[in-house]
């Protein structure tokens, strides 16, 4: 079976595509056919980004009006479809709007939906997506039958984004069609957490902290080392629910996923829920007190100290730099 038509939903911040909208495109373009992207929203300005990285055709709905992203691109996306141009695989990003619109497509066009996946081959006369499972121990492979779109949700980091080269995608307009009731929700105000430094799934270097640092005071040290290498603070999810930390910053199964090149473990001892978001790193370096911690299974490097005496000794050694 060759996938001759391929949708990837496209996603923008700070007016570039996401990194996850690049991976997908990435691995799209690897699978053959035409690959389009399909923005909710203004399209156009991120056309030229989006084709360098394989979109021939960029999908776009246009200013939303203050619908809700979800309702507005299911719709969007089944009118293209009943359109007569239907893909054979529509590929989403594992997050809150991408699963949003997902959902409702799944409704609308009566398909099934495979969820937190990381990889998609095409086997034969067959679409099979790989997903973790028990805590990343065990993948599983699913095969799609019947007819298509297949639709399929992936983790970040799944895929590398790399370049094609290609010209900017065309922009074709994808109206949202009259909503109806659902169009009743719409967006009043939306707020966006401020922050700097690079973003956590985006770092090169991360610099996460665990419940080891004792009170949530001690963060700061954590927070320090990021910024001195340029880098991006996580923290394990026992501090998070301990309200140390926002939510935003969660390293782990029900956080984010994130593949440095560099990772270093504070006062983390490795629970399986922390390392399936990280154990995909280039080098690990962990720092805990407890030499039988299950996070020295997977480091690189492993320092038995107490994170209070190791952090301000490294600070220091890199201030004097």
């Amino acid at each position: 079976m060759a996938l001759s038509n391929i949708w990837v939903f496209a996603q923008a911040a700070n007016g570039a595509p996401t990194s996850a909208t690049l991976e997908l495109l990435t691995k799209a373009r690897s699978l053959g056919g035409a690959v389009s992207a399909f923005v909710v929203g203004d399209g156009a300005p991120i056309a030229a980004a989006l084709g360098e990285y394989g979109a021939a055709t960029v999908y776009s709905t246009g200013d939303l009006g203050g619908a809700l992203p979800g309702v507005a691109g299911a719709s969007a996306m089944k009118a293209v479809i009943d359109g007569g141009n239907a893909p054979d695989l529509i590929m989403f990003p594992q997050n809150y709007e991408g699963r949003d619109v997902m959902a409702r497509l799944s409704v609308k066009l009566d398909r099934t939906v495979v969820t937190n996946n990381t990889d998609v081959i095409v086997d034969g006369d067959t679409v099979k997506v790989t997903t973790p499972v028990f805590g990343g121990n065990t993948l599983v492979t699913t095969g799609f039958t019947g007819a298509g779109p297949y639709l399929a949700a992936f983790r970040p980091k799944s895929f590398a984004a790399e370049a094609g080269g290609a010209a900017a995608g065309a922009v074709v307009a994808a109206p949202v069609p009259d909503l109806g009731a659902t169009g009743g929700a719409t967006v009043t105000a939306v707020h966006t957490e401020a922050s700097t430094g690079p973003k956590l799934d985006e770092a090169d270097i991360v610099v996460s902290g665990g419940r080891g640092l004792g009170e949530a005071a001690k963060f700061e040290l954590v927070d320090d080392l990021a910024k001195l290498l340029k880098g991006a603070a996580g923290a394990s999810r026992a501090i998070v629910d301990a309200g140390w930390v926002p939510y935003s910053m969660q390293v782990g199964q029900t956080g984010k996923v994130v593949k440095p090149n560099v990772y270093i473990a504070c006062g983390i001892s490795g629970a399986t829920q922390h390392m399936v978001g990280m154990k995909g790193s280039k080098h690990i370096i962990a720092i805990n007190k407890d030499q039988e911690a299950p996070i020295f299974g997977v480091a690189d490097l492993g320092i038995v100290g107490d994170v209070h005496k190791v952090l301000p000794k490294l600070i220091e050694a890199l201030q004097g730099r």
